[in-house]
This record gives C-alpha cells, structure tokens and sequence, in this order.
C-alpha cells in the first residue's frame, strides 16, 4: 500500500509572507504573560507560608495575612480565627484561577494566532486545545473571569463590614455585568457556529 504524497505547499509572496510572520510579534507578549505568572507564583507561596506561620503563633506573619485581606477589626488581632483562615483561603484560590486564565490565555492564544505546538500524541495536551479556536477561547476566557469575579465578590461578602454599601453594591453590579456578556458571548458564538454549519 502505498503513502499519501503530502500536497506541495507553495511559497507565499513577500508582502503576504510578511505579513503572515508579523504573528510572531505577539511571542514577546505570551513571555511577559508567563513572567506575569511566575509572580503570581511567588506571590502564592508567600501567603501560604504567612499562613502556615500564623497558625503556629507567628505575629509578624499573622499581622501581614491581616493586612494583605484587608481585615479589619474593633479588638487587636492576636490569633487566626475562621474570618481570615476563609479569606486567605479564597485569595489563595484566586490567584490559582487567575494562573488558570493566564494558562489558557498563553496556550490557547499561541496554539490560536502565532503557531501549532503539535501535542496532538503529547499525553499532558490539555483537552480543551484540541478544538480551541478564536470563539471557544473567547467563551472559555468569560465563564473564567466570572469565576474570578465570583470569588472576589464572595471576599467582599464575606468581610461585609469593612466595605462601603456603594462598593458592594458596584461589586456584585459588575459580576451581573460579567455574568450576562458570557451568556452574550456564548449565544452569540452558538448562532454563528450554528449558522455555519447550516451553510456546509
């Protein structure tokens, strides 16, 4: 049996060509994203270690985890209570969704705009990249940062007492606001792929 003969691809004219490669400008912005992630990271293990420190006795580190959440109380903190374990907890979830939107962001967009990464029979290809293209990142990306949202507004929610009415109110305002664009989003990418595929 013999093999397919791949077909020959031809060379691109110089000002396509070019323009063609001028994708290759966006590497330095996923770098910057991967940087951007790396201090995400630190960040991470710093307040980890603040809390395992707080939890053995450490002032300074239970004083930095109550700076950090921005909690606030009538009587001199002196020991972890339940209020700030949840919210270093839900700061600490945060950051690792932020890390999974950059994630998705860096992948998603290089695989998308600038070049193949050829993981198709790589067994750590993430499931989602075999069929990302420009309208799923899209909608992957807003059902992300409404998670996001999600847990900042639970935060605030959460430490209540430390916030202005007006600020709540504008939080919980820009979650809807997320929430109905990633439903717009969706429906919109569903008419289009619809529409498609009915023209196939």
């Amino acid at each position: 049996m013999t093999k397919p003969v791949p077909a020959k691809i031809s060379p691109l004219r110089p000002l396509p060509g070019f323009i063609f490669a001028s994708r290759w400008l966006q590497l330095p912005l996923y770098l910057g994203l991967i940087a951007a992630q790396g201090v995400y990271v630190y960040h991470f293990w710093v307040e980890l270690i603040h809390l395992l420190e707080a939890v053995f006795g450490n002032q300074a580190a239970l004083q930095a985890l109550v700076t950090s959440i921005g909690y606030k109380s009538d009587v001199q903190v002196t020991s972890l209570n339940e209020t700030i374990i949840m919210l270093v907890v839900l700061a600490l979830i945060d950051v690792v969704m932020i890390s999974n939107l950059l994630i998705m962001v860096i992948v998603g967009g290089y695989e998308t705009f600038v070049s193949r990464m050829k993981l198709e029979s790589h067994p750590d290809q993430p499931e989602w990249l075999s069929h990302v293209n420009a309208s799923v990142l899209k909608v992957k990306l807003a059902t992300a940062i409404i998670g996001i949202s999600s847990i900042h507004l639970l935060k605030t929610f959460i430490n209540a007492a430390n916030y202005d009415e007006k600020v709540l109110m504008y939080q919980t305002i820009i979650h809807v606001t997320f929430l109905f664009s990633a439903l717009a989003i969706a429906y919109t990418d569903r008419i289009m792929s619809s529409g498609s595929r009915s023209t196939h």
